[in-house]
């Protein structure tokens, strides 16, 4: 069993801080030579609220910006399609510069040929968001279970990195549970000063966080450790994860929980998938499984949600890993960056089930 005291109950069961995208998807085609796209709304603490309302029923909330024109009436509506609450700061549009719905363009690859993705993230809402913009104390006055945010939203500005420390602390105030994922991206932290700045801000966020998620080379990187000594080569041994966690422990000691998913890829369609989760009284480790992959855009949010989901609803940490590991294995399996999955098909996933017709 963890450590973590999760509130037995509240209005909420899980609240997230976040930006709001829409990411432009050509398929397997690159952008230098599509002629359509798809579009997605996603974040990377929107998609966990999302996962955790649409597939696994609980209640979720996510604060965060939103523009008045129509590319925000279409993030709000996709917003409301999966059962989040939205409590937004609202931004007039000017009708020519912004504010604006920040653009992520992901193409999704093909065998050999990886996904590229870049953005357009100029005068984005969400990077003006502040300190004070949202009445924490009254979100937090009728229970929250649990409270996340990331290293994406982070990275919009000194601002939005002071937000997430200021919802961390009232978060922790109020008795939720807190997590972090660290989700770094090298292309957003690079206009902020790169890794110094990024282990910096991240270094504050994990002091307040219970919970981290987050590649054991983002642990060690982002989080500023020297790394344990490897004795295998591979991305799949959950040892050296362990070893990283207990690095990270010693420096953050307030931290109950890390996890990671294990992947190692193949092609851009072919992944080995596992995941290991970590506390000071257990450890657990799914393991690795060959995957063919349609979109991987999403999957470590969808692990995320499924080990959170777990852990809110008492099942085991082993249980809650599986879950995990299960949730994010089938959301590569749809287009898009949040779940099409229905929770009997992830507790079929986890408990060993097979992609053999259901008749």
């Amino acid at each position: 069993m963890t450590e973590l005291m999760i509130p037995a109950d509240g209005a909420l069961d899980f609240l997230s801080l976040g930006a709001l995208v829409h990411r432009l998807d050509p398929g397997v085609v690159p952008f230098r030579k599509a002629t359509e796209c798809r579009i997605h709304v996603s974040g990377g603490e929107f998609n966990v609220a999302a996962n955790l309302a649409d597939c696994f029923g609980l209640t979720t909330a996510l604060a965060t910006a939103l523009v008045d024109y129509p590319l925000g009436d279409l993030i709000a509506e996709r917003v409301r399609a999966m059962g989040v609450n939205p409590i937004y700061r609202v931004f007039a549009h000017d009708g020519v510069r912004g504010p604006n719905m920040a653009t992520v363009y992901s193409d999704r690859g093909h065998g050999a040929r990886p996904p590229v993705v870049f953005y357009n993230r100029a005068n984005e809402a969400a990077a003006e968001l502040g300190p004070g913009d949202f009445d924490w104390e009254a979100i937090f006055a009728d229970g929250v279970r649990w409270f996340h945010t990331g290293g994406i939203f982070a990275s919009l500005s000194e601002s939005t990195t002071e937000l997430a420390l200021e919802a961390l602390r009232a978060a922790k105030a109020a008795g939720a549970v807190t997590s972090f994922d660290l989700n770094y991206r090298e292309k957003l932290w690079r206009v902020r000063g790169g890794l110094p700045a990024a282990a910096h801000a991240f270094g504050s966020i994990a002091e307040l966080s219970d919970v981290i998620v987050g590649y054991e080379a983002e642990l060690e990187r982002e989080l500023g450790i020297e790394p344990p000594p490897r004795e295998s080569g591979s991305p799949l041994d959950p040892q050296y994860f362990f070893e990283t966690a207990e690095r990270l422990r010693q420096r953050f000691p307030d931290v109950k929980l890390f996890a990671s998913t294990l992947r190692e890829v193949h092609s851009t369609n072919r992944h080995v998938f596992g995941a290991a989760v970590w506390t000071a009284e257990e450890t657990a480790v799914v393991p690795p499984v060959e995957l063919e992959v349609l979109d991987r855009v999403g999957s470590g949010d969808a692990f995320a949600s499924g080990l959170f989901y777990g852990l809110l609803t008492g099942e085991g940490l082993e249980e809650a890993a599986r879950l995990g590991w299960a949730h994010g294995a089938l959301v590569t399996t749809t287009p898009g960056d949040t779940t099409m999955s229905t929770l009997a098909e992830v507790r079929a996933l986890a408990a060993g089930g097979s992609a053999a017709i259901q008749r």
